[in-house]
């Protein structure tokens, strides 16, 4: 990393019940690939994806993957409804600049994860230095 805070890509993260590989074949046809779609040891299914074509914000990002839970048929939107979570998970590298840094999401995109039920998350990344300076003040590594 090179100290710049910057936009790095958006996961869409699934739990269900249900079994989910329908539905990750149908967000792969539409270009939402699967990074994984696993059964948990605790019974439940977890799936994360990601967008083929990577943007620098996350806006086409999240518009492409609702794009592909809008085209969801009726038995596959019966699935993604009952997923107990629909997160869109927007990752950030983080750095010492510049010294602000902000990108939004506009209101029709967010009404939009709304009407399909998504929430949203942001993880932000540490420099790796900043990361390793934390764990050795906290006693770690």
């Amino acid at each position: 990393m090179d100290g710049v805070i910057g936009y790095l890509n958006t996961d869409l993260d699934l739990t269900s019940a249900d079994e989910l590989t329908a539905l990750a074949a149908a967000f792969a046809a539409a270009g939402v690939l699967p990074l994984h779609v696993t059964r948990g040891e605790d019974g439940q299914w977890y799936a994360c994806f990601e967008t083929e074509e990577q943007h620098s914000g996350p806006e086409p990002n999240i518009a492409a993957m609702l794009a592909a839970i809008e085209a969801l048929t009726p038995p596959l939107r019966c699935v993604w409804a009952g997923c107990l979570r629909r997160e869109f998970n927007i990752g950030y590298d983080c750095g010492l600049e510049p010294w602000a840094f902000n990108q939004g999401l506009s209101a029709e995109l967010l009404g939009r994860m709304a009407v399909v039920g998504a929430s949203l998350r942001v993880t932000l990344y540490p420099e790796q230095g900043t990361a390793n300076q934390a764990l050795q003040r906290a006693g770690g590594a």
